[in-house]
Parts: C-alpha cells; structure tokens; sequence
C-alpha cells in the first residue's frame, strides 16, 4: 500500500515522539507499504525552523528520508488541479496541497488532523 505522511507525522516519527497512533507507526513501519513525503512538508519544515518555531536538524531529516526509504514527491500540476477545488476548510496552504497531493495521487494520507474527514481524502490515524 501507499501512504503519505502529514508533516506533523513525519517530525513525530523522525523525532521518536511517541505521538505517532500505534496503527500509523505499524503502517509506517512495515516494509510492504510505500511511504511518501511531500515536498510541501519540507518546505514548511524549513520556513517553521527559520522562523524558530521549529528545532529540527532538515539536513539530518533528508538525510533519514533516504535511509528509511521514504520517497518525496515533488509537486506535479495535477495537485494543483486538485488544489483548485479543494474545499476551503483549512486556509493553512502547506495542508491544502498535502490534501491535493493525497487526492490527486489515490493515496492514503496518514494524519492526526481533526479536520480530515471533511475532505475527500483517504486517510488514517
């Protein structure tokens, strides 16, 4: 299966956190399923670390991507197409087109957010 992580996700399990749903760290964990992470989180990753609103190593966190073999989707237009019409519930634009991403790819998006099951979106927490 294929699943893209949230981008609290991804930090709570680069950070060990404990935060993580035990389903989506089983999920995560299993080497059968396909673990993305969108571009989208990095970038908000980086500008939340800028700002200090954030202490994370991103240096460190690309480099575990690779390691663990979590794949990073770049943003493609078909995402954009989805972000179009995407009910405006969060105004927050790194969630959009996480959700746009998940829709526009047919992927599971792993989340914590309580908003989530007002979009069209598979998900799981």
């Amino acid at each position: 299966m294929k699943y893209l992580l949230d981008t609290h996700a991804l930090i709570w399990y680069s950070e060990h956190s404990g935060k993580l749903s035990p389903k989506a760290e089983k999920i995560i964990d299993d080497s059968e399923n396909t673990i993305y992470v969108s571009v989208v989180s990095l970038w908000e990753i980086a500008i939340k670390v800028s700002l200090g609103k954030l202490e994370i190593s991103l240096g460190d966190l690309i480099d575990k991507l690779g390691e663990v073999g979590f794949k990073v989707l770049q943003i493609d237009n078909s995402y954009l197409r989805h972000l179009l019409v995407l009910s405006q519930i969060h105004k927050d634009p790194f969630d959009r087109l996480i959700i746009a991403t998940a829709q526009a790819e047919g992927i599971t998006l792993i989340t914590a957010d309580e908003n989530i099951h007002k979009y069209d979106v598979k998900w799981i927490w």
